[in-house]
Protein backbone atom coordinates (compact mmCIF):
# COMPACT_ATOMS: atom_id res chain seq x y z
CA UNK A 1 0.00 0.00 0.00
CA UNK A 2 1.24 3.92 -0.81
CA UNK A 3 0.95 6.41 1.62
CA UNK A 4 0.58 9.42 -0.09
CA UNK A 5 1.79 12.41 2.48
CA UNK A 6 0.74 16.04 1.77
CA UNK A 7 3.25 18.46 1.48
CA UNK A 8 3.06 20.66 4.63
CA UNK A 9 4.75 23.85 2.74
CA UNK A 10 4.69 24.72 -1.02
CA UNK A 11 5.72 28.09 -2.77
CA UNK A 12 2.75 30.23 -4.24
CA UNK A 13 3.61 31.75 -7.61
CA UNK A 14 1.55 34.67 -8.80
CA UNK A 15 1.97 36.68 -11.79
CA UNK A 16 1.37 40.14 -11.73
CA UNK A 17 1.54 42.46 -15.25
CA UNK A 18 0.82 45.89 -14.77
CA UNK A 19 -1.51 47.41 -17.88
CA UNK A 20 -1.72 50.79 -16.28
CA UNK A 21 -0.83 52.55 -12.73
CA UNK A 22 -4.36 51.08 -11.08
CA UNK A 23 -4.91 47.76 -13.27
CA UNK A 24 -2.82 44.98 -12.99
CA UNK A 25 -3.92 41.34 -14.76
CA UNK A 26 -2.82 38.62 -12.25
CA UNK A 27 -2.27 35.15 -12.97
CA UNK A 28 -1.82 31.94 -10.98
CA UNK A 29 -2.42 28.03 -12.23
CA UNK A 30 -4.47 28.46 -15.29
CA UNK A 31 -5.80 31.25 -13.94
CA UNK A 32 -6.24 35.18 -14.43
CA UNK A 33 -7.92 37.86 -12.52
CA UNK A 34 -7.98 42.04 -12.92
CA UNK A 35 -7.41 44.01 -10.30
CA UNK A 36 -8.17 47.50 -10.59
CA UNK A 37 -9.52 50.70 -9.14
CA UNK A 38 -12.64 52.49 -9.58
CA UNK A 39 -13.44 55.26 -11.92
CA UNK A 40 -13.41 58.03 -9.23
CA UNK A 41 -9.71 56.99 -8.19
CA UNK A 42 -8.60 57.02 -11.56
CA UNK A 43 -9.30 53.12 -12.38
CA UNK A 44 -11.38 51.72 -15.17
CA UNK A 45 -13.06 49.48 -12.58
CA UNK A 46 -12.68 46.22 -14.17
CA UNK A 47 -12.08 44.26 -11.25
CA UNK A 48 -11.64 44.64 -7.62
CA UNK A 49 -9.22 47.18 -5.78
CA UNK A 50 -6.39 45.45 -4.12
CA UNK A 51 -7.89 46.68 -0.84
CA UNK A 52 -11.38 44.77 -1.48
CA UNK A 53 -9.21 41.91 -3.35
CA UNK A 54 -8.02 41.48 0.19
CA UNK A 55 -11.15 41.37 2.67
CA UNK A 56 -12.44 39.17 -0.51
CA UNK A 57 -10.03 36.70 -0.21
CA UNK A 58 -10.33 36.64 3.65
CA UNK A 59 -14.50 35.72 2.88
CA UNK A 60 -13.27 33.18 0.52
CA UNK A 61 -10.92 31.51 3.45
CA UNK A 62 -13.77 31.63 5.81
CA UNK A 63 -15.93 29.70 3.33
CA UNK A 64 -12.97 27.46 2.35
CA UNK A 65 -12.31 26.92 5.79
CA UNK A 66 -15.35 26.61 7.74
CA UNK A 67 -16.81 23.37 5.72
CA UNK A 68 -13.18 21.95 6.02
CA UNK A 69 -14.10 21.92 9.85
CA UNK A 70 -17.49 20.90 9.41
CA UNK A 71 -16.77 18.05 6.98
CA UNK A 72 -14.12 17.11 9.85
CA UNK A 73 -16.61 17.12 12.54
CA UNK A 74 -19.58 15.47 10.75
CA UNK A 75 -21.31 19.29 10.36
CA UNK A 76 -24.26 19.51 7.37
CA UNK A 77 -23.87 22.68 6.20
CA UNK A 78 -27.36 23.65 4.45
CA UNK A 79 -26.23 26.99 3.81
CA UNK A 80 -23.28 29.62 4.48
CA UNK A 81 -22.99 33.23 3.81
CA UNK A 82 -21.06 35.43 4.76
CA UNK A 83 -20.46 39.22 4.68
CA UNK A 84 -17.71 41.55 5.74
CA UNK A 85 -17.60 45.29 7.04
CA UNK A 86 -14.37 47.02 7.90
CA UNK A 87 -13.29 50.18 8.42
CA UNK A 88 -10.46 51.47 5.97
CA UNK A 89 -7.97 54.28 7.17
CA UNK A 90 -7.15 55.64 3.88
CA UNK A 91 -4.70 57.91 4.89
CA UNK A 92 -1.82 55.74 4.06
CA UNK A 93 -3.30 55.11 0.71
CA UNK A 94 -3.66 58.58 -0.23
CA UNK A 95 -0.46 59.23 0.96
CA UNK A 96 -1.05 61.57 3.31
CA UNK A 97 0.94 59.90 5.96
CA UNK A 98 1.65 55.62 7.72
CA UNK A 99 -0.82 53.88 8.92
CA UNK A 100 0.45 51.45 11.56
CA UNK A 101 -2.90 49.31 10.99
CA UNK A 102 -4.68 50.44 7.61
CA UNK A 103 -7.90 47.82 9.12
CA UNK A 104 -8.75 48.92 12.59
CA UNK A 105 -11.39 46.65 12.55
CA UNK A 106 -13.57 44.14 10.60
CA UNK A 107 -16.56 42.20 11.30
CA UNK A 108 -17.63 38.77 9.23
CA UNK A 109 -21.53 38.17 9.17
CA UNK A 110 -21.43 34.51 9.40
CA UNK A 111 -24.98 33.63 8.87
CA UNK A 112 -25.11 29.75 8.62
CA UNK A 113 -28.24 27.15 8.72
CA UNK A 114 -27.54 23.94 9.79
CA UNK A 115 -29.08 21.11 12.40
CA UNK A 116 -25.59 21.28 14.21
CA UNK A 117 -25.97 21.36 18.08
CA UNK A 118 -24.78 24.71 20.15
CA UNK A 119 -21.37 22.38 20.96
CA UNK A 120 -21.02 21.79 17.39
CA UNK A 121 -21.08 25.31 16.18
CA UNK A 122 -18.50 26.30 18.91
CA UNK A 123 -16.18 23.88 17.62
CA UNK A 124 -16.52 25.38 13.83
CA UNK A 125 -16.20 28.41 15.68
CA UNK A 126 -12.90 28.00 17.18
CA UNK A 127 -11.67 25.67 14.45
CA UNK A 128 -12.46 28.51 11.80
CA UNK A 129 -10.27 30.68 13.89
CA UNK A 130 -7.47 28.16 14.92
CA UNK A 131 -7.05 27.36 10.91
CA UNK A 132 -7.89 30.13 8.31
CA UNK A 133 -4.63 31.51 7.71
CA UNK A 134 -6.47 34.98 6.15
CA UNK A 135 -7.76 35.57 9.67
CA UNK A 136 -4.73 34.94 11.55
CA UNK A 137 -2.01 36.74 9.28
CA UNK A 138 -5.20 39.86 9.06
CA UNK A 139 -5.33 39.71 13.26
CA UNK A 140 -1.49 39.65 13.81
CA UNK A 141 -1.35 42.82 11.55
CA UNK A 142 -3.54 44.59 14.72
CA UNK A 143 -6.46 44.24 12.87
CA UNK A 144 -9.88 44.18 15.58
CA UNK A 145 -11.56 41.21 13.68
CA UNK A 146 -14.70 40.02 14.99
CA UNK A 147 -16.86 36.99 13.76
CA UNK A 148 -20.77 37.51 14.27
CA UNK A 149 -22.75 33.97 13.96
CA UNK A 150 -26.06 33.58 12.96
CA UNK A 151 -27.29 30.57 13.51
CA UNK A 152 -30.74 28.65 11.77
CA UNK A 153 -32.48 25.87 12.06
CA UNK A 154 -33.71 23.50 9.02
Amino acid sequence: MVVVREKTQVRMRIGGRTVSHSRTDISVRDLSAVIDEPIERGGTNQGLSPTETLMAALIGCTNVIGHKVAHKHGITLDALEIRLEADFDRRGVTLQEEVAVPFPAATLHIGVTTAASDAEIETLKRELAMFCPLSKVIRAAGTDLKEVWTVTRP
